[in-house]
């Protein structure tokens, strides 16, 4: 058991039967009253954020968790496939975990698990940017830089992603897995 004193930013903690790692907190001691602890809360399951305020010193238990990387291999009827880098042991996760993160990642994209004492994933994390080709789209025409038009292109792993109009079938593009989003073209 730790307390609010043992608080820093990145610290797993159960509450309200759920686990939440903490992202902000800050000891306030008004001039009336007791002190206490203004904390921001983020759900390692979900990822809801909230607002809670803790006594000084008031108990709170602490969860150890480990990161460790696996690369993932293939996609399978049970989930993905999912080998650990140092021990090369492959495990199958289901692909409710990936939050549907999991379309935008190719063969041997790189994901963190993480796991707590007894080996079970609590949560798990992909890459907040990837580099897919564009295997379909109408040809792009020179000048369409101007507008924000954008036009929908299929990449690598199956998923359709909105692309300005200057992109071309065979570009590599950087995408952000949190929102789906083009961000920019990579230069070859």
């Amino acid at each position: 058991m730790a307390d609010t004193s043992d608080f820093r930013n990145g610290l797993i903690i159960k509450f309200k039967n759920d686990l939440y790692t903490i992202t902000d907190f800050q000891h306030v001691k008004p001039g009336k009253g007791g002190a206490f602890v203004r904390s921001t809360l983020k759900n390692v399951r979900t990822g809801k954020v909230l607002d809670n305020t803790f006594r000084a010193g008031e108990s709170v238990e602490t969860v150890r968790v480990e990161r460790r990387k696996y690369q993932y291999l293939f996609r399978e009827a049970g989930g993905l496939v999912l080998m650990d880098n140092d021990t090369y042991e492959q495990i199958t996760v289901a692909e409710e975990m990936f939050g549907g993160g999991d379309k935008y990642l190719k063969e041997g994209e790189q994901v963190d698990l993480l796991l707590d004492d007894n080996d079970q994933i609590v949560t798990l994390e992909i890459p907040l940017f990837v580099q897919l080709k564009v295997v379909e789209t109408e040809p792009g025409f020179r000048g369409n830089t101007a507008t924000n038009a954008v036009k929908p292109a299929k990449m690598e792993t199956g998923v359709t992603i909105n692309v300005p109009l200057f992109i071309n079938q065979d570009d590599i593009v950087k995408i952000d897995t949190r929102t789906g989003q083009y961000m920019e073209r990579i230069k070859n």
